[in-house]
């Protein structure tokens, strides 16, 4: 595979030389010291903008590694998902620095190993619990996640000793979809053939732009995009026309998960489009601005969130149609975690979209965040991409 312009972290192309993850911990070291106080999250559907509009630092927690799992194993079940497993070690050996830093966590029902696992670290830290409707497209939906962030506010009052005014948090929604719309702009690189930009770099946008205010990221990612556009006019881009364009949907991927992106290439491919919500889908929506209900809007962007957890899930469908129209891919990978069985019984139906409406490729991966089954998963990737037209007319 030709790479024309190396593949370099976010905040080495010109922007800083630390990587993501040191910046944002940086970022909560600096707010917790002048202040403000920390949330620990976990999830996509966390109302950061609430939070911020009240100067309580969102951080989202360590759950990405394989390295924890183990000391969880003497706690949970061995066949739990991975994610779970690792988020609740990190806590047992107190080795994620967010975690330390957090006064309180922010947790929401989106699975029933997550709502076991809240209740096992409910004693370590000043607990809330969200519960989230998980049928979205009843006209009850929205009204329960308004009041579920209602008395999110109120929690955060209580707990911080702080206020915030609904034109704060119609500001901070203000700022969330300024920072939304740059991000979706610097991703449409990825929409060029080839791409000049690599699923590193897009990882380290989200990752850096989730839980960051606007007036902090802004800057960060107006250059971003100077660079690309000077990276695409001077006709720099990765892998090669012929390479394999793929778009990962599935469970969040990050840390160890980050294997299945690294094999991707490794077998030829390029990945255009991370569909998860550690991925460009937690960009996708705006939020309605000036309706005379900011709680409302919160609630409605929210609930578009279509995580496997809601049903029906049309909303990934969709969402799913929209990135193949968008990003162009030869091959749709549905990466899954072990026993996350919402993503996996799903697969089913987003093979059948993928294959049947608009006819690419598609590969269900089951894995966790070890690297017992690279080899295997390279072989089966690369198999795969010799089923496509593109190689066979190239033997």
């Amino acid at each position: 595979m030709q790479n024309n312009q190396p593949t370099t972290p976010l905040m080495n192309d010109g922007l800083d030389a630390d990587p993501p993850s040191k910046r944002v911990l940086q970022y909560v070291q600096r707010k917790k010291e002048a202040g403000s106080p920390v949330a620990g999250i976990y999830c996509a559907y966390a109302p950061i903008e609430l939070m911020q509009a009240m100067d309580v630092v969102p951080a989202v927690l360590c759950a990405f590694s394989n390295v924890p799992i183990e000391s969880a194993e003497a706690v949970l079940p061995a066949n739990l998902c991975p994610l779970i497993k690792s988020s609740y070690g990190f806590i047992q050996e107190g080795t994620c620095p967010f975690f330390t830093l957090a006064d309180a966590v922010i947790a929401e029902t989106t699975c029933d190993g997550k709502k076991k696992m809240f209740e096992l670290i409910s004693d370590l830290r000043p607990l809330h619990v969200m519960d989230l409707p998980q049928v979205p497209d009843e006209a009850e939906a929205k009204a329960n996640w308004r009041q579920m962030i209602v008395k999110l506010k109120g929690f955060l009052e209580k707990t911080f000793d702080r206020s915030v005014t609904d034109q704060q948090i119609e500001e901070s929604m203000q700022w969330s979809n300024k920072k939304n719309r740059l991000a979706r702009k610097i991703f449409e690189y990825a929409a060029v053939h080839p791409p000049v930009i690599s699923w590193k770099e897009i990882y380290d946008i989200t990752f850096l732009a989730m839980p960051s205010t606007g007036p902090e990221v802004i800057p960060l990612l107006e250059e971003k995009l100077e660079i690309l556009e000077k990276r695409k006019q001077e006709g720099k881009y990765f892998g090669s026309p012929d390479s394999p364009r793929v778009l990962v949907t599935g469970c969040p991927i990050g840390g160890d998960a980050t294997k299945i992106f690294r094999v991707i290439e490794e077998a030829g491919g390029v990945v255009v489009a991370p569909d998860s919500c550690t991925g460009i889908k937690i960009f996708s929506n705006d939020f309605a601005e000036n309706t005379g209900d900011p709680m409302g809007a919160l609630a409605e962007r929210y609930l578009k969130i279509p995580c496997a957890c809601m049903t029906p899930n049309n909303g990934r469908m969709e969402a799913l149609s929209k990135m193949i129209e968008t990003y162009k891919p030869d091959v749709v990978i549905d990466f899954i975690l072990q026993a996350c069985h919402g993503y996996n019984v799903e697969s089913y139906r987003v093979g059948n979209h993928v294959t049947e409406n608009h006819g690419l490729a598609f590969l269900k991966v089951e894995t966790d965040y070890s690297d017992a089954d690279v080899g295997q998963l390279k072989t089966r990737i690369e198999a795969l991409f010799e089923t496509l037209p593109s190689a066979s007319n190239a033997n």
